[in-house]
């Protein structure tokens, strides 16, 4: 009897022990799977979002505030920046940009006359109705007729030209409120491989616009009278006939350019293309509106040789500003000689005292034009330092430049 109870009793403890020992291997699997379930979530559902970061106050616009999106119809954004870029510089310039068309009287064997017509392109420059174009699209003309973008047509008449420059400025009597002009921009700052935008008229096709980059920058190019227009902007965008005279773009539609010429052996686009730098228009364009010409600076040095050492002075103009500084040129020696009872005088010339020029405000002058050149970046009034060589020795002449008549 005591064996049967002392069995039962450990019987009792043993199954005690059992259940407490059961019950705490099943808390910790259930805190096990609490911490896999949560470590799961954590792993499978994302943070909640962390609240929008506060930004700054706006500050001035780094971009021109009318190329913003805010000025044109919603829906833009859903063009590429490169897309969006294009439509507003379009949006912002096409208007500045008018189409020209000219007549002339052409005569053949003096007896027959014809009528030549001519097309190009121009932009507008202020509210007054002056407009820009080349000067060989309204060279020889009798009849001049600008289109606006409106589709409304008037009548031109041209204030001024200036052939070297390949420059003409066009009046039309239209109301301000029908003239949008375009914005100057500055070419001093172009870069080879800059994005830009032509817009002009190729075979009568109003307003119509290419892009492109800039291929290369100062080049030059013959022009009238056997000058040479210099410091030329090269691109790819395409030209054709009718884009003369019209304008090139930058980015934020600013005209850095004039359309004038292109190198090609059909006469159709080749994918060069040149364009008169916005820096000449804003020095020759307020001449023509005031006086119709383009008065030029003039040194008093009216012939040269070019030799390998530089260009030798042979005639100064009498009285003139090279003159009046003290350079020299040829000079002519009169001799006089006797031949038994008659007296007669000889004259030769003596080279040995003519200054060489090399250089205009420190650049150097190799040919007649690129000397012309540096004197024409000064104006009438202004003093350019000539540097010659004279006697085996290097001098710089200070000289005040007269306008030229």
């Amino acid at each position: 009897m005591k064996r049967t109870t002392l069995f039962c009793l450990v019987s009792a403890i043993l199954g005690a022990l059992a259940a407490t020992a059961w019950h705490q291997t099943a808390s910790q699997r259930q805190a096990t799977a609490q911490e896999r379930g949560s470590l799961l979530r954590s792993i499978e559902t994302p943070p909640p979002p962390l609240p929008p970061a506060r930004r700054p106050a706006a500050g001035p616009p780094t971009a021109d505030p009318r190329l913003s999106t805010s000025a044109f119809p919603s829906g833009l954004d859903e063009f590429a920046p490169e897309e969006r870029t294009n439509i507003l510089v379009y949006e912002k310039a096409n208007r500045s940009v008018v189409h020209i068309t000219t007549k002339s009287t052409q005569r053949e064997l003096l007896i027959l006359e014809g009528t030549a017509e001519g097309a190009g392109s121009g932009s507008v420059l202020d509210k007054a109705g002056h407009i820009l174009t080349n000067y060989h699209v309204v060279d020889g003309a009798q009849e001049i007729r600008v289109t606006l973008h409106s589709g409304d047509s008037y009548e031109g008449s041209i204030v001024g030209y200036d052939p070297p420059n390949d420059m003409a400025v066009v009046k039309i009597n239209a109301s301000a409120e029908e003239l949008v002009p375009i914005e100057l921009g500055d070419s001093s700052r172009l870069r080879v491989g800059q994005i830009v935008y032509a817009i002009g008229n190729p075979f009568g096709l109003e307003r119509t616009m290419t892009t492109g980059i800039i291929s290369s920058l100062n080049r030059s190019l013959p022009g009238k009278g056997g000058r040479t227009m210099k410091s030329m902007i090269q691109i790819d965008a395409a030209l054709n006939r009718g884009n003369s005279g019209g304008p090139l773009l930058d980015t934020r539609g600013r005209l850095i350019g004039m359309n004038t010429a292109i190198a090609s052996s059909t006469g159709e686009n080749t994918g060069v293309g040149f364009a008169i730098p916005v820096d000449a228009v804003k020095r020759v364009v307020p001449q023509l509106i005031a006086t119709g010409r383009v008065t030029r600076p003039e040194a008093g040095i009216s012939r040269v040789y070019q030799t390998e050492q530089g260009l030798v002075i042979a005639t100064l103009t009498t009285g003139g500003p090279a003159e009046r500084a003290g350079l020299r040129g040829f000079r002519i020696v009169r001799e006089q000689k006797r031949r038994g009872p008659f007296t007669y005088e000889e004259r030769h010339i003596d080279r040995s005292q003519a200054d060489t020029v090399v250089a205009v405000d420190g650049e150097k002058a190799t040919t007649a034009d690129a000397f012309l050149s540096l004197i024409e970046r000064h104006r009438p009034g202004e003093q350019a330092i000539i540097t010659v060589l004279r006697s085996g020795q290097v001098v710089e002449v200070p000289v005040t430049l007269s306008a030229a008549e």
